[in-house]
């Protein structure tokens, strides 16, 4: 099975900070439709912190045990949580307008219980992986099934340092902030290792409002493949 094209897509600061930063939805979101996504990619860790800053989670109602009826041009959003940590909160993400519905991607390691939840709630979910979800046939298997041509990825350095690490990156999206964070900041490419060099050719560099700048580089190699 062929992946499909994978974008990484961030706002960060100048100095690659993109943790508790006020992250401009508009710019972030509306750069991001440019790509005409089929599929939005976010870690479980990412999903959570993104609940937490918005409001946290609303009691579940009865439509939320059914998938939501959108325009199939609104991209499924894929979420990666082999842990069941978004257990009693997938509904968030069921409601958001942005989001067509809900596939989770698991492991041979989640728990049942997870499982069941999921299953009760008409989630989609794709297992893949013993102990952690395996990325790349994960994605072969979004394409197959969804007919996704391209997927938006959206979440921190852990899975972005993954897909990287696994060659699996095409072009990486920045909407650069104009902040710095200083000392002891999480940068995005945090989990690069140091003995690894990937090459990158330049796409786009677009000033947009309130001095942001956007950034589009192709990902050429990486030196240790």
């Amino acid at each position: 099975m062929a992946k499909p094209k994978i974008i990484m897509h961030n706002s960060i600061t100048l100095d690659g900070s993109f943790r508790d930063i006020d992250v401009d939805m508009g710019i972030h979101y509306g750069t991001a439709a440019s790509f005409g996504e089929d599929i939005h990619l976010v870690g479980a860790n990412t999903a959570k912190t993104g609940i937490e800053m918005f409001g946290g989670v609303p009691p579940e109602e009865d439509s939320d045990f059914r998938k939501a009826e959108r325009e199939r041009t609104i991209p499924i959003w894929a979420i990666i949580d082999s842990k069941g940590i978004l257990k009693g909160s997938l509904h968030v993400f069921r409601r958001f307008e942005l989001c067509r519905d809900v596939v989770v991607l698991v492991s041979g390691s989640t728990p049942e219980d997870y499982l069941e939840y999921l299953k009760e709630r008409d989630y989609d979910f794709i297992v893949t992986g013993e102990e952690h979800v395996d990325l790349k046939e994960a994605l072969e298997v979004l394409s197959k099934k969804y007919k996704a041509g391209t997927v938006l990825v959206d979440s921190g350095s852990g899975l972005n340092g993954a897909l990287l690490a696994q060659d699996l990156v095409d072009d990486i999206s920045l909407i650069m902030m104009p902040l710095l964070t200083g000392k002891g900041t999480d940068t995005l490419f945090a989990n690069i290792e140091k003995n690894e060099t990937i090459e990158l050719e330049l796409l786009k560099c677009e000033k947009l409002e309130r001095d942001y700048v956007w950034l589009v580089y192709k990902v050429k190699r990486s030196s240790n493949k």
